[in-house]
């Protein structure tokens, strides 16, 4: 019987260990941007447009980001739409897009590196935003919120 028994366990052990569970970072989700800032030549402003709104979409392997005004306008020409996105990497703090997809494609191929911390249910990202020919070099700051689900 004792047998019997501890056969069961390892069977029933071995049927749950071999079931691959779905990698879940803390990263992903859905995040909507809350603030943004950018540093360039010792200035500091705020690029956070509130008649806008936009999210981030993060799974294991991949980012998209959408961008869109919140203005109910009729005309579709009118209400300018921003989408990207791309794979990324994170290794400790240390997050890291490439680019694949934009609607600007001077931005598309270039590779952003970004320090993130994740607090409760925001995620702040600060790196340096480098397009030199479109002459962008600044240091942004963006935080987010976790959008809850439904």
């Amino acid at each position: 019987m004792k047998l019997s028994g501890s056969l069961l366990f390892l069977i029933v052990f071995f049927c749950f260990s071999c079931q691959e569970k779905p990698r879940q970072l803390p990263l992903t989700g859905t995040w909507e941007l809350v603030s943004a800032t950018a540093m360039e030549n010792d200035s500091v402003y705020s690029t956070f447009d509130s008649s806008r709104q936009m999210i981030k979409i993060l799974n294991e392997t991949h980012f998209a980001f959408l961008n869109h005004t919140l203005s109910n306008q009729k005309d579709s020409t009118a209400s300018p739409f921003s989408a990207g996105g791309g794979t990324y990497t994170l290794r400790d703090s240390t997050y890291t897009e490439h680019l694949d997809y934009f609607v600007d494609p001077a931005w598309e191929k270039h590779t952003f590196e970004f320090t993130i911390k994740i607090e409760n249910d925001t995620l702040t990202q600060k790196g340096i935003e480098k397009v030199a020919e479109l002459g962008i070099d600044r240091v942004i700051t963006e935080k987010y919120k976790r959008v809850k689900t439904k």
